[in-house]
């Protein structure tokens, strides 16, 4: 989904046939302007998302961002204003700050998890555990936050999990014929597998093939141990039951990524307004 197209469909659901309460309250050549505030500390994200939507609603808009992207605020900081027709600038003052909210919360978390593995080389990473349709937005928060972004979706890299081993019968099973499909295609992304121990660790590292190893659930003892045994050539990902407490004990373990769904699923949105001035 493009940025317009999300744009389109949301500015659809939440304004329909007419933004009634402004068309009643509001006189239509009626000028005016607001200020956007942050009410709690946080990681500005969302911004220029905000930026389209209100030229979205109204090219005439006069929107300014005063603050950049990735910037940690405090209650009180002027992010943007906005002025011009009264009428536009309401009718695209919710889907604006839903937007940047939701990205704010996403961002800050993420900075918090990143600052507890500061001075060590894992790389934190989001996951699929997104909102469906703003998966893009979600992401790009990440990013701003600090972090990186897993695979987009199902097609730009090739996960081999739990059901799909179930299903595939084995593990040697599930990886042969990943590969031998990702090489009939031409595809040329990578090759993840979960393991649910080291003995699968040992399994997967018989067969060979594959890019990634995704060490799901493991205890710290074990994490190390299968990060020993994995050669410096296949990327080492530690995923289940990590916490912004524990997530430094997971990367000490030496894997190269720790990924978390709550980056995206979990968080509180920021509280933040548009208020007329």
């Amino acid at each position: 989904m493009t940025i317009d197209e999300f744009i389109r469909n949301a500015v659809q659901e939440d304004i329909g046939e007419g933004d009634h309460t402004s068309l009643a309250c509001i006189p239509e050549g009626a000028v005016g302007r607001a200020k956007m505030i942050v009410k709690e500390k946080g990681v500005l994200a969302g911004t220029g998302i905000a930026e389209q939507i209100f030229y979205f609603i109204d090219s005439n808009l006069q929107v300014k961002s005063l603050v950049s992207d990735g910037t940690m605020v405090e209650p009180g900081t002027v992010v943007m204003t906005v002025s011009g027709k009264a009428r536009s600038i309401l009718m695209a003052e919710r889907l604006a700050l839903n937007c940047v909210q939701r990205m704010c919360g996403i961002a800050t978390l993420t900075r918090k998890v990143v600052d507890q593995v500061v001075g060590l080389n894992t790389k934190i990473i989001d996951t699929r555990k997104t909102t469906p349709g703003i998966r893009f937005l979600e992401k790009l928060a990440v990013q701003i936050g600090g972090g990186e972004n897993h695979r987009f979706g199902l097609y730009d890299m090739m996960m081999i999990k739990d059901n799909h081993i179930d299903y595939a019968g084995g593990i040697q099973e599930a990886i042969t014929m990943a590969d031998e499909y990702r090489k009939s295609q031409g595809l040329g992304i990578k090759l993840e597998i979960e393991a649910r121990d080291l003995e699968e660790v040992d399994e997967i590292l018989r067969i060979g093939l594959i890019d990634r190893i995704m060490l799901d659930n493991f205890s710290f003892e074990d994490m190390r141990t299968a990060v020993a045994k994995i050669p410096g050539s296949i990327e080492t990902e530690a995923s289940g039951g990590i916490t912004i407490e524990n997530v430094r004990q997971y990367a000490e373990c030496g894997v190269d990524f720790v990924s978390m769904g709550a980056l995206t699923h979990s968080v509180s949105s920021l509280d933040i307004s548009l208020k007329a001035y």
